[in-house]
Parts: structure tokens; sequence; C-alpha cells
């Protein structure tokens, strides 16, 4: 039987931390900039973890 592929959507935009929870990037930053404040933007830079109820969904996807 041949191997499992992961998602290569979810490789691109989740990884995993040293203790196995989910990372990812936050959404709204790629556009309409001008009406956001710089705070908003600058915390939008800064990673995120998913969710509890989502990660196991996740890991699914990317860990194969």
């Amino acid at each position: 039987m041949p191997k499992m592929k992961s998602k290569s959507g979810a490789k691109k935009r989740f990884n995993l931390t040293g203790k196995g929870k989910v990372k990812r990037n936050h959404a709204y930053t790629s556009h309409i900039l001008t009406k956001k404040s710089p705070k908003r933007k600058r915390n939008l830079r800064k990673s995120g973890l998913v969710s509890k109820s989502d990660q196991e969904k996740v890991k699914k996807l990317i860990v194969v």
C-alpha cells in the first residue's frame, strides 16, 4: 500500500510546536491595510495557536 500524503495546503499554513500544539498565522493581513491601526497590524504579524477543538483535525491533515 502506498504512503499517505499530507495535505499540501495545510503543510504550508500550519506548524507543530515542540510540545505538539499547532501554530498558525493570523488572517486579515494582505490588503485594505489603510483603515487598520498600526497596533492592530503589528499584532496580526505575530503567530497564534489553533484552538483545542480544531487541533486534532489539523494534525490529521499535516502529520500522516
